[in-house]
């Protein structure tokens, strides 16, 4: 069998999906809900199961074009359109245009006479009216308690209710039913599980005074599914649902590197930074500088024309700007571009899914090319340890998959300090480290580089200095008397540098009577020169003198001779 023809029979052997347009859900579901079948969608009162099935409705109209009926027995139209006006819906104008058809049933017991047999047939055709006045493809009953309450033959209404989800099959719809859960039953009367190709649990439970919304599918005919419980979120754009399930280690690395924001800590990092979409994390005693170095890399990524989130639980927006002032360090301009965005909320605000649901929505919202949280250990107030340290697994896997550098800050504890409390430090790829030492009468900061995966880094550590003029990290001074930092090592540098100066004053004293001696020696030395040029010319004039002194005395010896003509011999030859 040919590649096409084997694809071509696994595509008509997969079951057909309807996408529902929620955000999250249809990554559950691996392309939505079953097409042209029932759903169940039950729970417990405010849940959110008619905002779920409206939304599923209005959703397929809008984006999908699948026209769509919404029949409520506890709602009535009007009521319906102001309760999700607040969601953008516009229930009006999409009955205006034909794609949105709502019914409202009312059901009183009181009202109602049995006599024979009963059945749901008057239903079956105002559905199928409303159906077939707008070619609806999707279809709500919210919810099918109302059936139950409002007619007591429970026998017949169950047998009736197995005939309308037949129906809904034949008219070949994709249908969402709402119902209430029982004690102990997914719905009050126990049967629509039964009878459902899906069936999705909505639950919403307080642990320790935190609500948190979570959502599970039971079962899923004829499909692969997730299994899990899911947190969601209801907000001013309706349902957004997150998977909890950590995503694999395949995600793309970059060598491209991100600047911390500080020169020197650039240097230390292989005078480049961080690596993009690395985990960092910077743990520190309280007044450490843990903020403000988040600051610092927040403003860095604000410089390169990047987005960045800020997620605070300790300080407002407002507080943050305000004390970064103090370090030369103004972020408002940036909260004014859009390129900088904070969301401040107490980690007691909602349970700790619902913080990591929230956090999904602000990233895939604002998309960030770096997140800070501050601090991470705010989180264990609202979960366990493990609970937390599986939702940061989940966030840094999220985050690299995206290429987001994410930086989180975490509060030690002294004798704790290489250690987190929610131990997520081999999750990190940058590792930094701020102390407090104490001296002298005086607490200094320290910083100290652990790790920092796939590059040449400092193992030096550096005294923290933050003042007006910014943040700075200057050389610690080691000596025979240990690190001295603050004001030890400012009074060590000054002696130093005054044993400096003093060796230099001696110095220049010993050049000062070298060059004297050197000045002494030399004229000296001149001085026996000229002594000895003048004996040198005493001895010369007397040599000169020697010589014309015989010179004269050989003059006269001649002219002695010549007198005494003893020269003239011709004169004795003649004789």
């Amino acid at each position: 069998m040919e590649e096409t023809d084997v694809q071509r029979e696994l595509s008509h052997r997969q079951l057909a999906k309807c996408p529902t347009g929620i955000q999250g859900l249809d990554e559950i579901t691996g392309g939505g809900l079953p097409r042209g079948r029932p759903t169940l969608v039950c729970g417990g009162a405010g849940c959110g199961k008619t905002l779920l099935s409206l939304e599923f409705v209005v959703r397929g109209a809008v984006t999908y074009g699948e026209p769509g009926v919404f029949m409520s027995f506890e709602e009535t139209s009007e009521e319906l359109a102001k309760n999700v006006a607040s969601l953008g819906f516009d229930l009006a104008d999409l009955e205006k245009q034909k794609l949105l058809a709502l019914e409202f049933v009312y059901i009183e017991r009181s009202e109602i006479e049995e006599t024979g047999e009963y059945d749901l047939e008057g239903l079956f055709i105002r559905l199928g009216h409303a159906i077939d006045s707008v070619g609806a493809k999707r279809v709500v009953l919210d919810t099918v308690e109302a059936l139950f309450a409002g007619f007591p033959n429970e026998l017949i209404l169950r047998s009736e209710l197995r005939r309308l989800f037949r129906w809904l099959k034949d008219k070949g719809v994709t249908t969402l039913i709402t119902g209430e859960r029982g004690e102990g039953t997914l719905t009050r009367h126990g049967i629509e599980e039964y009878v459902s190709d899906a069936v999705l649990l909505l639950d919403h439970r307080v642990v320790d005074q935190i609500a948190t919304r979570r959502l599970r599918f039971i079962k899923y005919r004829g499909s692969m599914h997730g299994t899990d419980e899911y947190p969601f979120l209801i907000d001013e754009s309706g349902f957004s649902i997150l998977p909890v399930t950590s995503l694999g280690l395949d995600h793309e690395v970059t060598s491209e590197r991100v600047s911390t924001g500080i020169p020197r800590l650039d240097g230390m990092l292989g005078g480049q930074g961080y690596y993009r979409g690395s985990s960092l994390l910077i743990s520190g005693t309280a007044g450490s500088g843990k903020t403000s170095l988040a600051a610092y890399f927040a403003d860095a990524a604000c410089r390169r024309g990047e987005r960045c989130l800020y997620l605070a639980f300790e300080e407002s927006q407002n507080q943050i700007i305000r004390n970064m002032r103090s370090i030369s360090l103004d972020l408002e301009p940036w909260v004014k571009q859009g390129l900088l965005k904070f969301h401040a909320a107490r980690s007691t605000l909602y349970g700790l899914e619902m913080h990591l649901a929230m956090i999904h929505k602000l990233t895939n919202d604002f998309q960030p090319g770096t997140v800070i949280m501050d601090p991470i250990t705010n989180l264990p107030i609202v979960a366990s340890h493990n609970e937390v340290k599986s939702v940061l697994m989940r966030l840094v896997d999220f985050f690299k998959n995206r290429q987001i550098t994410v930086l989180f800050t975490n509060l030690t504890h002294s004798g704790e300090l290489e250690t987190t409390t929610i131990g997520v430090s081999s999750l990190m790829d940058t590792w930094l480290l701020l102390l407090s030492a104490e001296s002298n009468g005086e607490r200094n900061r320290l910083f100290h580089l652990l790790k920092s995966r796939g590059m040449a880094h400092s193992n030096q550590m550096r005294e923290f200095i933050i003042t007006d003029q910014g943040i700075d990290l200057v050389d610690v001074y080691l000596g025979p008397g240990g690190v001295f930092t603050g004001a030890a090592r400012l009074q060590q540098e000054a002696q130093e540098k005054a044993a400096a100066l003093a060796a230099q004053e001696e110095l220049e004293r010993r050049r000062r009577v070298l060059d004297r001696k050197r000045r002494i020696m030399e004229a000296q030395v001149a001085a026996l020169q000229a002594e000895i040029s003048a004996e040198e010319e005493e001895l010369q004039a007397l040599k000169d003198k020697s010589k014309l002194q015989q010179k004269i005395a050989a003059g006269e010896r001649e002219r002695l001779a010549l007198a005494r003509k003893a020269d003239a011999p011709e004169f004795n030859e003649g004789e």
